[in-house]
């Protein structure tokens, strides 16, 4: 049997082995980072006790940022109809894209948004006719387009049990005004966060995880129940 010399050619080949072996262990960890993580939930929404409706959402996250996409319905106090609502934010959790198409009180409707750096370009359509509205508002304002509840996820994704201490922070009720609201964690539990805005207090029972549990409007006699049966 022929018997090969062990020479620097040799040496080369099983240093590019190892070389090329490395990189394909290290790909593994790089790969999960790249994982999307999908949260599914459905909010039942309680006027004066009553159930009035519900929001559908899924809450997704993936190397880019984060995106909300919603659909429901809800009777009182404010008869609307969700057939699709999106909410596309970055891993700070500024706000890059809005999308709306539904209606409310009977008038059929659909918002569409883009925002960059606190500029808002807003396109709306209502009853077949077109309207382009650009806003400036702060560059990290939180989406709450009224009367939605969902929206409110950002909040709690945000902050969670671990804000701390009082912020002063902002609101643009999408696509009409900005407004500013005060957010703190409650003395008795920091997983409850105590949102003033335009003198009504909003309620927020959020875990450990970031997840909005029941958000409540006592001034309002609102009451939003989450159930979560997917998260990943």
């Amino acid at each position: 049997m022929i018997q090969y010399k062990k020479g620097p050619a040799a040496l080369h080949f099983r240093i590019l082995i190892i070389f090329v072996l490395f990189l394909f262990l290290s790909s593994f960890p790089l790969q999960s980072q790249r994982v999307r993580t999908v949260e599914r939930g459905d909010m039942s929404v309680y006027f004066m006790g009553e159930k009035v409706g519900y929001e559908e959402y899924v809450w997704e996250e993936n190397g880019q940022g984060y995106l909300l996409s919603v659909k429901g319905r809800m009777t009182k106090p404010v008869a609307i109809e969700v057939e699709s609502m999106r909410i596309e934010l970055d891993k700070s959790f500024i706000p890059r894209r809005y999308f709306f198409r539904g209606s409310m009180g009977g008038v059929q409707q659909e918002v569409s948004s883009v925002l960059s750096e606190g500029t808002v370009v807003n396109t709306i359509l209502v009853n077949g006719q077109k309207q382009r509205l650009q806003s400036n508002i702060k560059r990290d304002a939180f989406l709450l387009p009224n009367p939605l509840f969902s929206p409110y996820l950002v909040v709690a994704k945000k902050y969670g049990c671990t804000m701390g201490e009082k912020k002063n922070l902002s609101a643009y009720i999408i696509p009409q005004l900005e407004t500013p609201f005060t957010l703190e964690p409650s003395e008795e539990d920091p997983c409850l966060l105590l949102m003033q805005i335009n003198g009504i207090q909003i309620e927020l029972e959020t875990n450990e995880y970031g997840q909005l549990i029941i958000l409540q409007i006592p001034a309002q006699n609102l009451r939003v129940t989450n159930s979560i049966f997917l998260s990943n």
